[in-house]
C-alpha cells in the first residue's frame, strides 16, 4: 500500500502542475498579449513564477508536469510547430526550472525542503532560472529554425521570465502577508 500511496501522491503532483501551469499561460494569454514580442516571447511571462514554485515545491514531478501542460499547450493549437520542435520545447519547460532548483539547491546550500531560503536567494533562482529557460529556448529555437529564435527574443524571453517570477512572488508574499493580518498570527502556519 505504501507504494501506491506514494503513486498516487506523485500523479496528483503531476496533474496540479500541469493544470496550474496552464491556467497561469492562458491567463497570461489574455492579460499580456500586446506585449508579446513574437510567438511565445513575452516581455511579461507571469507563468515563469508558477514554474520556479512548481519545482521548488515538487521537484521532478512538477518538471514532469510541466513538460505535460506544454505539450498540452502545443496540442491544443498556440504553437504550430512539428513534432520535434514541440517536445523540444516541452523538455525545456520542464527541465530549465529544474535545473535552476538544482543549482540554487547545490551551490547556495538551501535545504531541500526550503526551510532556509532567502529572498536574496530567491532572486538568484529567478535570475538563473530566467537564463536558463530563454537561453535553452532560444537555443532550441534556432537549431529548429524557428522565427522565434534571436538574440533580441533572447532579451525578451529573459525580461518577461524575470518580471514575471518577480510579479508573482510579489503577488504570493502579498497575499501570505494579507492571510497573517486578517488572522492575527506572525506566521501562517504555527
Amino acid at each position: 500500500m505504501p507504494i501506491f500511496k506514494a503513486s498516487s501522491q506523485f500523479l496528483f503532483e503531476i496533474i496540479l502542475s500541469a493544470a496550474l501551469y496552464m491556467a497561469f499561460f492562458y491567463f497570461n494569454q489574455a492579460i499580456t498579449a500586446p506585449l508579446e514580442d513574437a510567438r511565445g516571447v513575452n516581455w511579461i511571462f507571469l507563468p515563469a513564477g508558477i514554474r520556479i514554485f512548481i519545482t521548488l515545491i515538487l521537484d521532478y514531478s512538477g518538471a514532469i508536469g510541466l513538460a505535460i501542460a506544454s505539450l498540452l499547450i502545443n496540442y491544443i493549437g498556440f504553437y504550430e510547430y512539428d513534432l520535434s520542435s514541440t517536445l523540444g520545447i516541452a523538455f525545456i519547460c520542464g527541465i530549465a526550472p529544474l535545473l535552476g532548483r538544482h543549482f540554487v539547491i547545490h551551490n547556495l546550500k538551501v535545504q531541500p525542503d526550503l526551510s532556509n531560503i532567502s529572498l536574496r536567494q530567491l532572486l538568484v533562482i529567478i535570475v538563473a532560472y530566467s537564463f536558463l529557460s530563454s537561453g535553452l529556448h532560444q537555443l532550441w529555437f534556432v537549431i529548429m529554425g524557428l522565427d522565434s529564435g534571436s538574440w533580441n527574443h533572447f532579451i525578451a524571453m529573459f525580461c518577461g521570465d524575470t518580471v514575471g517570477s518577480i510579479l508573482f512572488v510579489a503577488v504570493i508574499k502579498y497575499g501570505i502577508d494579507l492571510v497573517k493580518g486578517r488572522l492575527g498570527r506572525d506566521n501562517l502556519i504555527e
